[in-house]
């Protein structure tokens, strides 16, 4: 039995919503220099040389990407033989929130009260998903969610007779719903089957996949690829001003669900899709 001290995940924690707030992911960084190559349209190249050199700009200061630091989103993989020692894991990972956001200057956007709206003042509490794993190790992901992607979330509760072409329709029509407002170029994750919270968790889990992979299922990586140019033909182009890049990747999760139904969910993240890990 190995033990991890809250001290430790506290600390992780914390260096961790810095540097996903100030470091864009190599493979995102790539993904957007290469679409300012690529794009037809002279205003979205133009948009896309400014967000690179904004990505750029903030991670040799050490500033945030985005005004919006998000609200923190924690993935945890926890080893079962792991002893979390000297108090609880979810305080712990709060604390290591409340540090990384206010000893790192980042805007703190959280309420109490999705009605009474008081701020928390040190942005949590955050939205934790743990997992019980087998080892002795103890991976952290801290993923910030700005709100002008996450209130473009769409989930829809298919009809277990709808067909691949149902659902692409779905992915495709929520992107041009979202319109400008997720800051394209965006990342689309989808999570499909289980049930309803469960395919929201995983398309939210699919926006940490790096943009240049794609699924190992073929059936699921030629969905990716055909969403993914029916998106760009939408014309929203970069920040909703047109062109040919509206996404950058879309990354289809699946899994096993009930006879009766066929939940999906569409969760986008905007070009800051941000994230960052770290395995105790």
């Amino acid at each position: 039995m190995r033990e991890i001290s809250c001290a430790e995940v506290t600390q992780a924690v914390r260096q961790l919503c810095i540097e996903a707030n100030t470091q864009l992911p190599g493979d995102l960084r790539q993904a957007l220099e290469r679409a300012a190559e690529t794009e037809e349209s002279p205003v979205g190249r133009g948009i896309l040389g400014d967000i690179a050199e904004n990505f750029r700009f903030a991670g040799d200061r050490g500033l945030p990407i985005c005004q919006d630091t998000g609200m923190a989103v924690i993935f945890a993989e926890l080893g079962q033989e792991v002893h979390i020692t000297d108090g609880a894991f979810e305080d712990a990972v709060n604390e290591g929130v409340a540090r990384g956001y206010v000893e790192g200057h980042l805007r703190c956007s959280v309420v109490a009260d999705p009605l009474r709206r008081v701020n928390t003042e040190d942005n949590t509490p955050a939205i934790l998903h743990l997992r019980l794993v087998p080892g002795d190790g103890l991976r952290l992901i801290v993923a910030p969610k700005g709100f002008g992607s996450e209130n473009m979330t769409a989930l829809k509760m298919f009809k277990p007779s709808a067909s691949r072409e149902d659902v692409l329709d779905f992915i495709t029509a929520s992107v041009d719903a979202a319109g400008s407002n997720p800051c394209p170029p965006v990342v689309v994750g989808v999570g499909l089957g289980g049930t309803a919270e469960w395919a929201a968790e995983q398309a939210k889990r699919a926006l940490l996949r790096p943009v240049d992979q794609t699924a190992q299922d073929p059936f699921y990586r030629d969905m990716e690829r055909e969403a993914l140019a029916r998106i760009n033909a939408l014309g929203i182009g970069p920040q909703g001003l047109g062109g040919s890049t509206t996404a950058l990747s879309v990354a289809i999760l699946a899994g096993p669900t009930h006879i009766a139904g066929l939940p999906c969910a569409v969760s986008l993240g905007c070009h800051v899709t941000r994230h960052a890990e770290i395995l105790l």
